[in-house]
Protein backbone atom coordinates (compact mmCIF):
# COMPACT_ATOMS: atom_id res chain seq x y z
CA UNK A 1 0.00 0.00 0.00
CA UNK A 2 1.12 3.46 -0.85
CA UNK A 3 1.17 6.48 0.75
CA UNK A 4 -0.40 9.77 -1.17
CA UNK A 5 1.74 12.40 0.30
CA UNK A 6 0.15 15.57 -1.80
CA UNK A 7 -3.26 14.61 0.16
CA UNK A 8 -4.46 17.82 1.91
CA UNK A 9 -5.12 17.80 5.82
CA UNK A 10 -8.30 17.13 7.57
CA UNK A 11 -10.35 20.02 8.18
CA UNK A 12 -10.67 19.39 12.53
CA UNK A 13 -6.67 19.42 12.11
CA UNK A 14 -6.88 22.84 10.20
CA UNK A 15 -9.76 24.36 12.47
CA UNK A 16 -7.67 23.16 15.76
CA UNK A 17 -5.10 25.07 14.59
CA UNK A 18 -6.77 28.21 13.97
CA UNK A 19 -8.24 28.25 17.07
CA UNK A 20 -5.40 27.39 18.51
CA UNK A 21 -3.75 30.92 16.77
CA UNK A 22 -7.08 32.70 18.08
CA UNK A 23 -6.28 31.59 21.81
CA UNK A 24 -3.00 32.40 21.83
CA UNK A 25 -3.55 36.15 19.99
CA UNK A 26 -6.27 36.62 22.64
CA UNK A 27 -3.93 35.86 25.45
CA UNK A 28 -1.52 38.23 24.13
CA UNK A 29 -3.65 40.86 24.20
CA UNK A 30 -4.98 40.03 27.92
CA UNK A 31 -1.29 40.06 28.79
CA UNK A 32 -0.72 43.69 27.01
CA UNK A 33 -3.89 44.80 28.96
CA UNK A 34 -2.62 43.69 32.19
CA UNK A 35 0.76 45.29 31.67
CA UNK A 36 -1.61 48.63 30.44
CA UNK A 37 -2.82 48.20 34.04
CA UNK A 38 0.20 47.31 35.77
CA UNK A 39 1.85 50.81 34.08
CA UNK A 40 -0.70 52.75 35.21
CA UNK A 41 -0.63 51.92 38.62
CA UNK A 42 2.92 53.01 39.28
CA UNK A 43 2.52 55.97 37.30
CA UNK A 44 0.41 56.61 40.29
CA UNK A 45 3.31 56.46 42.64
CA UNK A 46 5.12 59.18 40.70
CA UNK A 47 4.44 63.17 40.80
CA UNK A 48 1.90 64.36 38.48
CA UNK A 49 2.40 68.14 39.40
CA UNK A 50 5.19 70.40 40.97
CA UNK A 51 2.51 72.50 42.77
CA UNK A 52 0.01 72.80 45.36
CA UNK A 53 -2.08 74.77 43.76
CA UNK A 54 -4.30 71.77 41.59
CA UNK A 55 -6.15 70.18 44.37
CA UNK A 56 -5.27 66.65 45.76
CA UNK A 57 -1.67 67.48 46.38
CA UNK A 58 0.02 65.20 43.03
CA UNK A 59 3.11 66.19 44.17
CA UNK A 60 4.19 63.54 46.11
CA UNK A 61 6.26 60.48 45.07
CA UNK A 62 5.58 57.25 46.24
CA UNK A 63 1.92 58.16 47.75
CA UNK A 64 -1.21 58.60 45.84
CA UNK A 65 -3.08 61.13 46.27
CA UNK A 66 -6.46 62.86 45.22
CA UNK A 67 -7.39 61.81 41.75
CA UNK A 68 -4.15 59.54 41.13
CA UNK A 69 -6.26 56.84 43.93
CA UNK A 70 -8.81 56.95 40.79
CA UNK A 71 -6.21 55.65 38.34
CA UNK A 72 -4.99 53.39 41.10
CA UNK A 73 -7.51 51.69 41.31
CA UNK A 74 -8.57 51.37 37.55
CA UNK A 75 -5.16 50.50 36.97
CA UNK A 76 -5.90 47.38 39.38
CA UNK A 77 -9.39 46.57 38.32
CA UNK A 78 -7.56 45.99 34.55
CA UNK A 79 -5.00 43.90 36.06
CA UNK A 80 -7.80 41.62 37.74
CA UNK A 81 -9.97 41.69 34.48
CA UNK A 82 -7.07 40.68 32.32
CA UNK A 83 -6.06 37.94 34.31
CA UNK A 84 -9.75 36.74 34.93
CA UNK A 85 -9.69 36.40 31.23
CA UNK A 86 -6.51 34.54 30.98
CA UNK A 87 -8.12 31.80 33.32
CA UNK A 88 -6.13 32.52 36.25
CA UNK A 89 -7.48 30.30 38.84
CA UNK A 90 -9.07 32.42 41.63
CA UNK A 91 -10.25 35.34 39.45
CA UNK A 92 -12.08 33.31 37.27
CA UNK A 93 -15.34 34.26 38.95
CA UNK A 94 -15.03 37.73 37.88
CA UNK A 95 -16.31 37.33 34.43
CA UNK A 96 -19.12 34.64 34.22
CA UNK A 97 -20.08 36.38 30.96
CA UNK A 98 -16.78 36.93 29.17
CA UNK A 99 -14.02 39.70 29.87
CA UNK A 100 -13.68 41.24 26.18
CA UNK A 101 -16.17 43.89 26.96
CA UNK A 102 -15.70 44.59 30.69
CA UNK A 103 -11.88 45.28 29.61
CA UNK A 104 -13.38 47.46 27.00
CA UNK A 105 -15.22 49.76 29.28
CA UNK A 106 -12.27 49.40 31.98
CA UNK A 107 -9.62 50.76 29.45
CA UNK A 108 -12.31 53.56 28.56
CA UNK A 109 -12.83 54.50 31.85
CA UNK A 110 -8.54 54.64 32.63
CA UNK A 111 -8.20 56.53 29.70
CA UNK A 112 -11.28 59.42 29.85
CA UNK A 113 -10.13 59.25 34.18
CA UNK A 114 -6.34 59.83 34.18
CA UNK A 115 -6.73 62.19 31.05
CA UNK A 116 -9.31 64.53 32.52
CA UNK A 117 -6.57 64.83 35.62
CA UNK A 118 -3.40 65.78 33.55
CA UNK A 119 -5.45 68.16 30.86
CA UNK A 120 -7.34 69.91 34.07
CA UNK A 121 -3.63 70.09 34.90
CA UNK A 122 -2.24 71.68 32.04
CA UNK A 123 -5.53 73.99 31.56
CA UNK A 124 -6.24 75.33 35.50
CA UNK A 125 -2.31 75.93 36.09
CA UNK A 126 -1.47 76.91 32.58
CA UNK A 127 0.53 74.27 29.98
CA UNK A 128 1.82 71.27 29.94
CA UNK A 129 5.02 72.63 31.63
CA UNK A 130 3.41 72.01 34.96
CA UNK A 131 3.84 68.44 34.27
CA UNK A 132 5.84 66.63 35.85
CA UNK A 133 7.34 62.86 34.47
CA UNK A 134 4.30 60.89 36.34
CA UNK A 135 1.89 62.98 34.25
CA UNK A 136 3.83 61.84 31.02
CA UNK A 137 3.87 58.26 32.34
CA UNK A 138 0.24 58.03 32.93
CA UNK A 139 -1.18 59.85 29.72
CA UNK A 140 0.78 56.95 27.44
CA UNK A 141 0.29 54.30 29.72
CA UNK A 142 -3.07 54.52 30.25
CA UNK A 143 -3.24 54.17 26.10
CA UNK A 144 -1.60 50.42 26.27
CA UNK A 145 -5.20 49.24 27.65
CA UNK A 146 -7.02 49.92 24.60
CA UNK A 147 -5.43 46.57 23.08
CA UNK A 148 -8.51 45.55 24.62
CA UNK A 149 -10.61 46.79 21.74
CA UNK A 150 -9.18 44.05 19.30
CA UNK A 151 -10.24 41.39 21.44
CA UNK A 152 -13.34 39.11 20.14
CA UNK A 153 -16.57 39.51 21.39
CA UNK A 154 -16.02 36.65 24.08
CA UNK A 155 -19.44 37.49 25.59
CA UNK A 156 -21.33 34.60 26.58
CA UNK A 157 -24.49 33.83 28.34
CA UNK A 158 -23.84 33.22 31.84
CA UNK A 159 -23.51 28.97 32.54
CA UNK A 160 -25.17 27.43 35.34
CA UNK A 161 -24.05 29.18 38.79
CA UNK A 162 -21.88 26.59 40.71
CA UNK A 163 -23.43 25.86 43.96
CA UNK A 164 -21.68 27.50 46.66
CA UNK A 165 -22.71 26.70 50.38
CA UNK A 166 -25.25 29.30 52.25
CA UNK A 167 -22.79 31.35 54.29
CA UNK A 168 -20.46 31.48 51.12
CA UNK A 169 -23.81 33.48 49.36
CA UNK A 170 -24.40 35.44 52.60
CA UNK A 171 -20.48 37.04 52.50
CA UNK A 172 -21.05 37.44 49.19
CA UNK A 173 -23.67 39.95 49.49
CA UNK A 174 -22.25 41.10 52.65
CA UNK A 175 -19.12 42.23 51.13
CA UNK A 176 -21.35 43.51 47.86
CA UNK A 177 -23.02 45.95 49.53
CA UNK A 178 -20.33 46.77 51.72
CA UNK A 179 -18.17 47.49 48.34
CA UNK A 180 -21.11 49.65 46.72
CA UNK A 181 -21.79 51.26 50.08
CA UNK A 182 -18.35 52.75 50.35
CA UNK A 183 -18.55 53.65 46.64
CA UNK A 184 -21.65 55.19 46.98
CA UNK A 185 -20.16 57.06 50.30
CA UNK A 186 -17.06 57.66 48.58
CA UNK A 187 -19.01 60.00 45.58
CA UNK A 188 -20.78 62.19 48.61
CA UNK A 189 -17.55 62.53 50.09
CA UNK A 190 -15.79 63.84 47.32
CA UNK A 191 -14.37 67.66 48.23
CA UNK A 192 -14.00 69.24 44.90
CA UNK A 193 -15.53 69.08 41.45
CA UNK A 194 -12.85 67.50 39.93
CA UNK A 195 -12.41 64.80 42.42
CA UNK A 196 -16.27 64.02 41.48
CA UNK A 197 -16.07 64.42 37.77
CA UNK A 198 -12.96 61.47 37.85
CA UNK A 199 -15.22 59.95 39.82
CA UNK A 200 -17.91 59.98 37.84
CA UNK A 201 -16.08 58.96 35.18
CA UNK A 202 -15.05 55.76 36.53
CA UNK A 203 -17.58 54.85 38.43
CA UNK A 204 -19.73 55.04 35.11
CA UNK A 205 -17.60 52.94 32.90
CA UNK A 206 -16.84 50.57 35.71
CA UNK A 207 -20.37 50.00 36.44
CA UNK A 208 -20.69 48.96 33.18
CA UNK A 209 -17.83 46.92 32.86
CA UNK A 210 -19.17 44.92 35.96
CA UNK A 211 -22.88 44.38 33.71
CA UNK A 212 -20.93 43.00 30.48
CA UNK A 213 -18.60 40.62 32.57
CA UNK A 214 -21.71 38.77 34.34
CA UNK A 215 -20.80 39.62 37.71
CA UNK A 216 -23.98 41.96 38.62
CA UNK A 217 -26.02 38.90 37.21
CA UNK A 218 -24.29 36.73 39.16
CA UNK A 219 -24.44 38.66 42.61
CA UNK A 220 -28.27 39.35 41.61
CA UNK A 221 -29.26 35.75 41.15
CA UNK A 222 -27.81 35.33 44.98
CA UNK A 223 -29.42 38.36 46.21
CA UNK A 224 -32.54 37.07 44.78
CA UNK A 225 -32.03 33.38 45.97
CA UNK A 226 -31.54 34.92 50.07
CA UNK A 227 -34.06 38.21 49.61
CA UNK A 228 -34.63 38.68 53.47
CA UNK A 229 -30.92 38.40 53.83
CA UNK A 230 -29.94 40.72 51.05
CA UNK A 231 -32.73 43.10 52.58
CA UNK A 232 -31.26 43.39 56.13
CA UNK A 233 -27.92 43.68 54.20
CA UNK A 234 -28.76 47.08 52.50
CA UNK A 235 -30.42 48.25 55.29
CA UNK A 236 -27.17 47.64 57.30
CA UNK A 237 -25.10 49.16 54.70
CA UNK A 238 -26.54 52.09 54.32
CA UNK A 239 -27.24 52.61 58.19
CA UNK A 240 -23.50 52.62 58.70
CA UNK A 241 -23.39 56.09 56.86
CA UNK A 242 -23.50 58.15 60.00
CA UNK A 243 -21.21 56.48 61.70
CA UNK A 244 -18.61 57.24 59.48
CA UNK A 245 -18.91 60.88 59.23
CA UNK A 246 -17.46 63.11 61.38
CA UNK A 247 -19.36 66.43 60.31
CA UNK A 248 -22.38 66.91 59.14
CA UNK A 249 -21.68 68.44 55.48
CA UNK A 250 -22.43 65.07 53.78
CA UNK A 251 -25.33 64.02 56.10
CA UNK A 252 -27.22 67.01 55.03
CA UNK A 253 -26.94 65.14 50.97
CA UNK A 254 -27.63 62.54 51.98
CA UNK A 255 -30.62 62.78 53.88
CA UNK A 256 -32.06 65.39 51.09
CA UNK A 257 -31.19 62.25 48.73
CA UNK A 258 -33.22 60.06 50.38
CA UNK A 259 -36.25 62.54 50.41
CA UNK A 260 -35.79 62.97 46.84
CA UNK A 261 -35.63 59.27 46.27
CA UNK A 262 -38.43 58.49 47.89
CA UNK A 263 -40.61 60.83 46.17
CA UNK A 264 -39.06 59.18 43.25
CA UNK A 265 -40.38 56.06 44.18
CA UNK A 266 -44.19 56.85 45.18
CA UNK A 267 -44.21 58.54 41.49
CA UNK A 268 -43.04 55.36 40.35
CA UNK A 269 -46.07 53.93 41.40
CA UNK A 270 -48.22 56.55 38.83
CA UNK A 271 -45.77 56.67 36.05
CA UNK A 272 -44.27 53.28 36.51
CA UNK A 273 -46.69 50.62 36.68
CA UNK A 274 -49.85 52.56 35.66
CA UNK A 275 -48.54 54.52 33.40
CA UNK A 276 -49.94 57.86 34.46
CA UNK A 277 -47.42 61.12 33.24
CA UNK A 278 -47.99 62.92 36.04
CA UNK A 279 -46.13 66.62 35.54
CA UNK A 280 -47.55 68.09 39.22
CA UNK A 281 -46.38 65.04 41.76
CA UNK A 282 -44.43 67.75 43.39
CA UNK A 283 -47.38 69.47 44.56
CA UNK A 284 -48.26 66.30 46.87
CA UNK A 285 -44.86 66.51 48.57
CA UNK A 286 -45.38 70.42 49.45
CA UNK A 287 -49.23 69.09 50.68
CA UNK A 288 -47.23 66.88 53.29
CA UNK A 289 -45.29 69.42 54.28
CA UNK A 290 -47.31 72.32 54.78
CA UNK A 291 -49.87 70.25 57.02
CA UNK A 292 -46.99 69.01 58.81
CA UNK A 293 -45.67 72.58 58.96
CA UNK A 294 -49.13 73.93 60.23
CA UNK A 295 -49.71 71.59 62.99
CA UNK A 296 -46.16 70.82 64.23
CA UNK A 297 -46.32 74.22 66.59
CA UNK A 298 -44.15 76.21 64.21
CA UNK A 299 -44.62 80.00 65.39
CA UNK A 300 -45.99 81.32 62.09
CA UNK A 301 -48.56 78.57 62.14
CA UNK A 302 -52.43 80.02 61.59
CA UNK A 303 -53.08 76.85 64.36
CA UNK A 304 -51.69 77.30 67.31
CA UNK A 305 -51.37 73.91 67.60
CA UNK A 306 -48.27 71.04 68.57
CA UNK A 307 -49.33 67.58 67.90
CA UNK A 308 -46.90 64.45 68.28
CA UNK A 309 -45.00 63.72 64.94
CA UNK A 310 -46.70 60.61 64.74
CA UNK A 311 -50.07 62.15 64.11
CA UNK A 312 -48.76 65.13 62.12
CA UNK A 313 -47.30 62.16 59.50
CA UNK A 314 -50.99 60.87 59.72
CA UNK A 315 -52.57 63.94 59.32
CA UNK A 316 -49.60 64.96 56.47
CA UNK A 317 -50.48 61.64 54.35
CA UNK A 318 -54.34 61.61 54.63
CA UNK A 319 -54.32 65.25 53.12
CA UNK A 320 -52.43 64.43 50.34
CA UNK A 321 -54.16 61.35 50.28
CA UNK A 322 -57.72 64.05 49.78
CA UNK A 323 -55.77 66.31 47.15
CA UNK A 324 -54.70 63.21 45.21
CA UNK A 325 -58.18 61.92 45.13
CA UNK A 326 -59.79 65.39 44.32
CA UNK A 327 -57.50 66.07 41.89
CA UNK A 328 -57.65 62.58 40.34
CA UNK A 329 -61.71 61.69 40.11
CA UNK A 330 -62.61 64.57 37.43
CA UNK A 331 -58.77 64.30 35.30
CA UNK A 332 -58.09 60.50 35.45
CA UNK A 333 -60.62 60.33 32.27
CA UNK A 334 -58.31 62.05 30.26
CA UNK A 335 -55.34 60.46 28.50
CA UNK A 336 -51.97 61.05 27.24
CA UNK A 337 -50.76 64.99 26.83
CA UNK A 338 -54.30 65.86 28.25
CA UNK A 339 -53.75 64.21 31.60
CA UNK A 340 -50.41 65.38 31.58
CA UNK A 341 -51.36 68.95 31.25
CA UNK A 342 -53.94 68.98 33.78
CA UNK A 343 -51.21 67.66 36.22
CA UNK A 344 -49.26 70.67 35.15
CA UNK A 345 -51.90 72.50 36.04
CA UNK A 346 -52.28 71.57 39.22
CA UNK A 347 -48.65 71.45 40.40
CA UNK A 348 -48.73 75.30 39.19
CA UNK A 349 -51.97 75.61 41.33
CA UNK A 350 -50.72 74.61 44.48
CA UNK A 351 -47.89 76.71 44.47
CA UNK A 352 -49.59 80.14 43.56
CA UNK A 353 -52.23 79.21 46.30
CA UNK A 354 -50.09 79.04 48.88
CA UNK A 355 -48.26 82.08 48.01
CA UNK A 356 -51.37 83.98 47.86
CA UNK A 357 -52.35 82.81 51.18
CA UNK A 358 -50.48 85.72 53.49
CA UNK A 359 -53.85 87.61 54.54
CA UNK A 360 -54.00 90.31 51.98
CA UNK A 361 -54.37 88.12 48.34
CA UNK A 362 -56.53 85.58 50.39
CA UNK A 363 -56.91 83.88 54.28
CA UNK A 364 -53.81 84.59 56.14
CA UNK A 365 -52.68 80.23 56.44
CA UNK A 366 -49.43 79.82 54.77
CA UNK A 367 -47.67 83.51 55.37
CA UNK A 368 -47.83 83.94 51.23
CA UNK A 369 -43.94 83.88 49.99
CA UNK A 370 -42.40 84.69 53.28
CA UNK A 371 -43.16 80.84 54.06
CA UNK A 372 -43.81 78.67 56.98
CA UNK A 373 -40.58 79.00 58.85
CA UNK A 374 -39.20 78.38 62.73
CA UNK A 375 -40.89 74.81 62.69
CA UNK A 376 -39.59 72.60 65.35
CA UNK A 377 -36.91 69.89 65.81
CA UNK A 378 -38.67 66.33 65.83
CA UNK A 379 -39.28 64.72 68.95
CA UNK A 380 -40.31 60.99 69.07
CA UNK A 381 -40.71 59.24 72.20
CA UNK A 382 -38.33 61.66 74.46
CA UNK A 383 -35.91 61.81 71.46
CA UNK A 384 -35.01 65.16 70.40
CA UNK A 385 -33.65 64.96 66.37
CA UNK A 386 -32.31 68.71 67.02
CA UNK A 387 -29.37 67.08 69.61
CA UNK A 388 -26.15 65.69 69.48
CA UNK A 389 -26.51 61.79 70.46
CA UNK A 390 -24.04 59.05 71.36
CA UNK A 391 -24.88 55.80 69.55
CA UNK A 392 -22.57 53.00 70.14
CA UNK A 393 -19.89 55.31 71.03
CA UNK A 394 -20.46 57.60 68.11
CA UNK A 395 -21.53 60.96 68.47
CA UNK A 396 -24.67 61.48 65.94
CA UNK A 397 -25.73 65.13 65.04
CA UNK A 398 -29.18 66.35 64.09
CA UNK A 399 -28.79 65.70 60.36
CA UNK A 400 -27.67 62.13 61.16
CA UNK A 401 -30.91 61.70 63.02
CA UNK A 402 -32.80 62.76 60.45
CA UNK A 403 -30.83 60.34 57.80
CA UNK A 404 -32.15 57.31 60.16
CA UNK A 405 -35.60 58.39 60.29
CA UNK A 406 -35.65 59.04 56.66
CA UNK A 407 -34.13 55.51 55.79
CA UNK A 408 -36.91 53.82 57.80
CA UNK A 409 -39.39 55.81 55.98
CA UNK A 410 -37.93 54.75 52.71
CA UNK A 411 -37.82 51.41 54.09
CA UNK A 412 -42.26 51.77 54.92
CA UNK A 413 -42.30 53.22 50.61
CA UNK A 414 -40.25 49.94 49.26
CA UNK A 415 -42.48 47.89 51.56
CA UNK A 416 -45.59 49.11 49.90
CA UNK A 417 -44.05 49.50 46.72
CA UNK A 418 -43.40 45.73 46.83
CA UNK A 419 -46.69 44.80 48.06
CA UNK A 420 -48.82 46.96 45.96
CA UNK A 421 -46.60 45.70 42.73
CA UNK A 422 -47.05 41.86 43.09
CA UNK A 423 -50.92 42.27 44.52
CA UNK A 424 -53.91 41.57 42.05
CA UNK A 425 -54.30 45.53 41.81
CA UNK A 426 -50.50 46.10 40.59
CA UNK A 427 -51.31 43.73 37.75
CA UNK A 428 -54.49 45.68 36.93
CA UNK A 429 -51.96 49.10 36.83
CA UNK A 430 -49.32 47.07 34.26
CA UNK A 431 -52.55 45.94 32.36
CA UNK A 432 -53.73 49.44 32.24
CA UNK A 433 -50.08 50.62 31.15
CA UNK A 434 -50.06 48.24 28.21
CA UNK A 435 -53.28 48.46 26.83
CA UNK A 436 -56.11 50.17 28.95
CA UNK A 437 -58.48 49.03 25.61
CA UNK A 438 -57.51 45.47 26.32
CA UNK A 439 -57.37 45.52 29.88
CA UNK A 440 -60.93 47.15 30.31
CA UNK A 441 -62.36 44.27 27.66
CA UNK A 442 -61.71 42.04 30.41
CA UNK A 443 -62.95 43.61 32.81
CA UNK A 444 -60.57 45.66 34.64
CA UNK A 445 -62.37 49.18 36.24
CA UNK A 446 -59.58 51.34 34.34
CA UNK A 447 -60.76 54.70 36.05
CA UNK A 448 -61.25 52.69 39.41
CA UNK A 449 -57.48 51.47 39.45
CA UNK A 450 -55.62 54.64 38.29
CA UNK A 451 -57.31 56.62 40.91
CA UNK A 452 -56.16 54.08 43.43
CA UNK A 453 -52.96 54.80 41.69
CA UNK A 454 -52.87 58.81 42.22
CA UNK A 455 -54.00 58.29 45.84
CA UNK A 456 -51.39 56.05 47.03
CA UNK A 457 -48.59 57.61 44.91
CA UNK A 458 -49.27 61.46 46.36
CA UNK A 459 -49.97 59.61 49.80
CA UNK A 460 -46.38 58.23 49.87
CA UNK A 461 -45.42 62.22 48.78
CA UNK A 462 -47.37 63.37 51.91
CA UNK A 463 -46.01 61.05 53.86
CA UNK A 464 -41.85 62.36 52.70
CA UNK A 465 -42.98 66.08 53.19
CA UNK A 466 -43.95 65.80 56.73
CA UNK A 467 -39.95 64.65 57.03
CA UNK A 468 -38.55 67.03 54.92
CA UNK A 469 -40.45 70.05 56.50
CA UNK A 470 -39.21 69.40 60.11
CA UNK A 471 -35.87 68.61 58.71
CA UNK A 472 -35.36 71.94 56.83
CA UNK A 473 -37.26 73.90 59.46
CA UNK A 474 -39.36 75.47 57.11
CA UNK A 475 -41.35 75.35 53.78
CA UNK A 476 -41.84 77.69 51.07
CA UNK A 477 -43.74 77.82 47.76
CA UNK A 478 -40.50 78.37 45.51
CA UNK A 479 -39.63 74.73 46.98
CA UNK A 480 -42.43 73.05 45.09
CA UNK A 481 -42.18 74.44 41.13
CA UNK A 482 -42.05 72.17 38.35
CA UNK A 483 -39.00 72.96 37.17
CA UNK A 484 -35.71 74.29 38.53
CA UNK A 485 -31.60 73.93 39.01
CA UNK A 486 -32.76 71.99 42.49
CA UNK A 487 -34.24 69.18 43.03
CA UNK A 488 -37.06 67.71 44.27
CA UNK A 489 -38.93 69.13 41.72
CA UNK A 490 -41.22 67.63 39.12
CA UNK A 491 -39.18 67.76 36.06
CA UNK A 492 -36.33 65.96 38.56
CA UNK A 493 -38.88 63.60 39.85
CA UNK A 494 -40.07 62.12 36.28
CA UNK A 495 -36.37 62.05 35.01
CA UNK A 496 -35.26 60.04 37.86
CA UNK A 497 -37.84 57.79 37.42
CA UNK A 498 -37.48 57.19 33.85
CA UNK A 499 -33.57 57.21 33.97
CA UNK A 500 -33.60 54.93 37.05
CA UNK A 501 -36.14 52.46 35.47
CA UNK A 502 -39.64 52.31 35.67
CA UNK A 503 -41.81 50.15 36.99
CA UNK A 504 -38.61 48.96 39.49
CA UNK A 505 -37.93 49.49 43.19
CA UNK A 506 -34.26 50.17 42.86
CA UNK A 507 -33.83 52.34 39.51
CA UNK A 508 -35.93 55.19 40.76
CA UNK A 509 -33.59 55.25 44.19
CA UNK A 510 -30.84 54.92 41.78
CA UNK A 511 -31.83 57.68 39.29
CA UNK A 512 -32.76 59.72 42.30
CA UNK A 513 -29.52 59.64 43.93
CA UNK A 514 -27.94 60.37 40.78
CA UNK A 515 -29.80 63.38 39.62
CA UNK A 516 -29.31 64.91 43.30
CA UNK A 517 -26.01 64.00 43.69
CA UNK A 518 -24.68 65.31 40.22
CA UNK A 519 -25.91 69.11 40.36
CA UNK A 520 -25.19 69.28 43.53
CA UNK A 521 -21.49 68.52 43.28
CA UNK A 522 -21.34 70.48 39.77
CA UNK A 523 -22.69 73.64 40.63
CA UNK A 524 -19.82 75.27 39.47
CA UNK A 525 -20.75 74.89 36.32
CA UNK A 526 -23.51 77.62 36.74
CA UNK A 527 -25.47 78.74 33.97
CA UNK A 528 -24.47 75.46 31.99
CA UNK A 529 -25.57 72.67 34.19
CA UNK A 530 -28.78 72.51 32.59
CA UNK A 531 -27.47 71.62 29.52
CA UNK A 532 -24.82 69.21 30.80
CA UNK A 533 -27.86 67.61 32.04
CA UNK A 534 -30.16 67.84 29.03
CA UNK A 535 -27.42 66.57 26.96
CA UNK A 536 -26.57 63.10 29.63
CA UNK A 537 -30.58 62.56 29.01
CA UNK A 538 -30.47 62.50 25.66
CA UNK A 539 -27.26 60.60 25.34
CA UNK A 540 -28.96 57.98 27.65
CA UNK A 541 -32.47 57.78 25.48
CA UNK A 542 -30.00 57.10 22.73
CA UNK A 543 -28.18 53.96 24.02
CA UNK A 544 -30.21 52.85 26.92
CA UNK A 545 -34.20 53.70 26.68
CA UNK A 546 -35.03 51.33 29.07
CA UNK A 547 -33.25 53.18 31.95
CA UNK A 548 -30.20 51.87 34.01
CA UNK A 549 -31.85 49.38 35.98
CA UNK A 550 -34.67 48.49 33.90
CA UNK A 551 -37.33 45.51 34.34
CA UNK A 552 -37.04 42.54 31.97
CA UNK A 553 -40.12 43.67 29.93
CA UNK A 554 -38.89 47.16 29.07
CA UNK A 555 -35.38 45.31 28.27
CA UNK A 556 -37.42 42.80 26.05
CA UNK A 557 -39.69 45.75 24.68
CA UNK A 558 -36.72 48.18 23.86
CA UNK A 559 -34.13 45.73 22.39
CA UNK A 560 -36.57 43.64 20.38
CA UNK A 561 -35.03 43.35 17.20
CA UNK A 562 -31.42 43.59 18.44
CA UNK A 563 -29.51 40.50 17.00
CA UNK A 564 -27.77 40.61 20.52
CA UNK A 565 -31.84 40.26 22.82
CA UNK A 566 -30.78 36.83 23.67
CA UNK A 567 -27.98 37.73 26.09
CA UNK A 568 -30.48 40.36 28.10
CA UNK A 569 -31.83 38.67 31.31
CA UNK A 570 -34.66 38.56 30.11
CA UNK A 571 -37.08 34.72 30.26
CA UNK A 572 -36.65 32.59 27.26
CA UNK A 573 -39.16 33.33 24.95
CA UNK A 574 -40.72 29.62 23.33
CA UNK A 575 -42.95 29.11 20.51
CA UNK A 576 -46.34 27.51 21.78
CA UNK A 577 -46.63 23.65 21.21
CA UNK A 578 -49.47 24.04 18.96
CA UNK A 579 -49.36 26.71 16.57
CA UNK A 580 -52.97 26.88 16.00
CA UNK A 581 -53.71 27.03 19.66
CA UNK A 582 -50.71 29.63 20.05
CA UNK A 583 -52.26 31.75 16.47
CA UNK A 584 -55.98 31.52 17.80
CA UNK A 585 -54.60 32.77 21.57
CA UNK A 586 -52.78 36.38 20.35
CA UNK A 587 -56.03 36.83 18.15
CA UNK A 588 -58.03 36.67 21.26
Amino acid sequence: MTTDLTKTPEAPQESGTVEQAGAKSAGLLHWIVAAGGLASVASTFLAWTYTTEFPGDLTVTGYPGGLQVLTLVAGFLLIAFALSGLGVKGLRWLTPGGSAKALQFLALGTLGTTWYTVIAIAAQLGGIAHWEPGAYVAFVAVLIPLAAFLLKDDSRKPAKPQEIPSWAEILVIVVAFAIGMYAVTYGISTEYPELFIGYLLLAGFGAAALNKSGLVGRISAIASKNKQIAAVAAFAAAAVFPFTQTTDTFTVIAVQILIFATVALGLNVVVGLAGLLDLGYVAFLGVGAYTAALVSGSTASAFDIQLPFWVAMIIGALASLVFGVIIGAPTLRLHGDYLAIVTLGFGEIFRITVNNMDGDNGPQITNGPNGIPNIPALNIFGYDFGETHTILGVELGSYANYYLLMLLVMVFVVLVFSRAQDSRIGRAWVAIREDETAATAMGINGFRVKLIAFALGATLAGVAGTVQAHFQGTVLPEMYVFAGPVAPNSAFLLAAVILGGMGTIRGPLLGAALLFLIPEKLAFLKDYQLLAFGLALILLMRFRPEGLIPNRRAQLEYHEHDENADKLDVPEQRPPADPIVGTSKAGA
